[in-house]
């Protein structure tokens, strides 16, 4: 009974549930919890009637848009960096280590030297991440490198990237202005009409990423396989590329370059729902946009009245978990 299949689904479904429950806790706790504190009470009252109160406008106009951006920033993230990792086969790959992030930052830097914003900038994130990967891919295509050399040929052309970034913000006053919360990564700056067009791109590109669960599954059984199959791997590998992207992509516009979150949680995950995308999709975004949240309230708190971005503590978490990866491969648990 114990390995059943009605045991290991009822197993992914309270791990699912569970996810979404602390989701909400996040969420509850960013909007009551800061320099000014939202009672319970008050919160309902304010969510329910609205108002014009103080608690009222800290709320709608301040806590809110910045518990959305990090929910959808740490959804975009988990999922694309799953996708990512099931199409490449490997288990190392994330936005911001095979260079989607710094694809999508050198876009929004261009778009603050020319003083585009919204749709423009949030459009332009998704192409400058586009590009990127299939960059990496391209060489990893025409080199036939292994799954450890895709990475790092990844970290190559975002370094390469991130440098053409710095330059654009040297040269360009306004670009280096916009871009400086970027740079780190945080919440700090958002705001309702820089959320919502990346806001549309991303719950657009999850229902994509959520009605192909099956296809991605049978890609992540290998070429081979899947063009036994019947799939068609050249066109899914796009489409589910450009869903990663544009997941990464619109999540840089508002959100900045967040490290390790797209490596981070889909390990996590796996570990409660394993590998089938169905399970795997939805609990990397609750759990994504749990983390992120968490993170941004500890940013907040912590060192009050001063504020950390949120970057600087995920990539305080994600680095060492980086490195745990790397000695397990080395050791032969994660295989080539």
């Amino acid at each position: 009974m114990k390995n059943s299949p009605t045991c290991s689904t009822r197993r992914r479904a309270l791990s699912v549930a569970g996810a979404a429950l602390l989701c909400l806790a996040a969420l509850v706790l960013s909007l009551c919890l800061g320099a000014a504190g939202i009672p319970l009470p008050r919160l309902w009252e304010a969510l329910v009637h609205g108002g014009e109160g103080i608690e009222a406008r800290v709320l709608w106009y301040a806590r809110a848009p910045r518990a959305a951006a990090c929910l959808l920033a740490g959804a975009a993230l988990s999922v694309s960096g799953a996708v990512i990792q099931s199409v490449l086969a490997n288990p190392l790959a994330a936005p911001n280590i095979i260079g989607v992030n710094a694809g999508a930052g050198l876009a929004v830097s261009v778009c603050c030297a020319v003083g585009a914003s919204g749709w423009a900038a949030a459009g332009a994130a998704f192409f400058g991440a586009l590009g990127a990967v299939m960059l990496v891919v391209a060489l990893a295509q025409r080199t036939g490198a292994s799954r450890s050399t895709v990475a790092l040929g990844g970290v190559a052309v975002g370094s390469f990237l991130s440098a053409v970034t710095e330059a654009v913000a040297v040269l360009s006053p306004e670009a280096g202005v916009g871009t400086a919360d970027f740079r780190v990564g945080g919440f700090s700056a958002v705001s309702p009409a820089r959320l919502a067009p990346a806001g549309a791109l991303i719950l657009l590109a999850l229902a994509a990423a959520f009605s192909l669960c099956s296809e991605l599954d049978v890609l992540s059984l290998g070429e081979e396989t899947a063009h036994g199959l019947g799939l068609g791997v050249r066109r899914m590998r796009l489409a589910f590329l450009t869903i990663a992207a544009l997941l990464a992509g619109a999540s840089v516009s508002f959100a900045g370059s967040l490290g390790f979150v797209g490596l981070v949680v889909p390990h996590i995950a796996r570990r409660f729902t394993g590998g089938e995308s169905r399970w795997l999709l939805p609990m990397c975004a609750l759990s994504g946009g749990a983390l992120v949240t968490l993170c941004d309230l500890a940013a907040r708190l912590l060192f009050a009245p001063y504020e950390l971005p949120a970057g600087v503590l995920l990539s305080a978490v994600g680095a060492p978990f980086f490195v745990l990866l790397l000695l397990r491969r080395r050791r032969g648990r994660i295989h080539d």
